[in-house]
């Protein structure tokens, strides 16, 4: 039997996830996140992961499913099952920060261009 086959303690279980998210929330910016993250995951773990942000990013974007497919070489299947995450609440708050991120950039750079003249 594998590791991960073997159900943990419910109580542990939400203890180690706590302590997981907290360990990433202490970090203090972005690149010693990048930093943990590269370290801790493996390569196909991480982009896996990501894949899945980026897959759920898209569609709010209004991607088609044949372009993410072609750029983020993932499956129809993988994209329906990601696509069906996109109204739970976790979800929707992490495209709600990276909207506002994006938000944010753009302005900054509208006022770095008006300073600039």
């Amino acid at each position: 039997m594998r590791t991960s086959d073997r159900i943990l303690n419910k109580s542990l279980k939400g203890q180690i996830i706590r302590t997981f998210a907290q360990t990433i929330s202490d970090l203090k910016d972005v690149s010693e996140v990048e930093e943990f993250l590269n370290d801790f995951f493996n390569d196909p773990e991480l982009e896996t992961y990501s894949k899945r942000l980026a897959i759920v990013y898209w569609l709010r974007k209004k991607r088609s499913y044949e372009n993410i497919k072609e750029n983020l070489k993932v499956s129809s299947a993988t994209i329906a099952t990601i696509q069906s995450l996109s109204e739970k609440p976790g979800i929707k708050l992490a495209l709600t920060k990276i909207e506002a991120e994006e938000w944010a950039n753009r302005w900054a750079d509208k006022i770095k261009k008006v300073v600039r003249k």
